[in-house]
């Protein structure tokens, strides 16, 4: 599966807003305005104007319904979750070559609110993943102190954890020392 530029840009964007939903351990990852204008301009994302306590109670709202798209397991459901966020994102499809970037696709209309522009671009990168037939590389950590999102996009749709240092090698250790115990008796 080809992933240009944007795409990619894209969906490490949805990954990490996703990621920033309050869970038992931690917080809100975007508590504030100020915080959501650090996220908009972590992700680059272009074309954003003043933000406001709307905009985030937008991107919220958004947030919740990308975390739905992770959680789909069937196809046709995902699809449906992001046919409504696009279509109400009020999508509009036009090239751009803006910041030194190659031609790329932006998916919101000029003037989009953070939140439509989010749905619109996001959304979008998602849907090249339904259309591919690989809607299963939209995943949850598997280690079990841990559900955050991230997207598969190994050769062999092998990976099981947000992150191999941390989460993967945390369990390995973690299995090591149970067999070493009982090994030990």
């Amino acid at each position: 599966m080809l992933i240009t530029h944007d795409t990619r840009c894209a969906l490490d964007t949805v990954v990490d807003l996703v990621n920033t939903a309050p869970d038992g351990d931690t917080g809100e990852g975007i508590p504030d305005v100020a915080a959501l204008g650090e996220f908009v301009r972590g992700h680059e994302v272009s074309d954003v104007g003043r933000l406001a306590e709307h905009d985030l109670a937008a991107v919220h709202r958004l947030r919740g319904r990308f975390a739905e798209i992770f959680a789909s397991t069937e196809p046709r459901h995902a699809a449906l979750l992001i046919n409504e966020l696009v279509a109400a994102a009020g999508t509009t499809p036009r090239l751009t070559d803006h910041d030194s970037y190659d031609w790329h696709m932006h998916y919101f209309a000029p003037g989009a609110s953070v939140a439509d522009h989010l749905a619109a671009d996001c959304g979008m990168a998602l849907a090249f993943f339904v259309v591919a037939g690989e809607q299963d590389r939209l995943r949850r950590c598997e280690a079990p102190d841990c559900r955050r999102a991230f997207v598969d996009l190994s050769r062999n749709r092998s990976r099981r954890y947000c992150d191999s240092r941390t989460c993967g090698n945390r369990l390995h250790v973690a299995a090591y020392r149970a067999r070493r115990k009982e090994a030990a008796g």
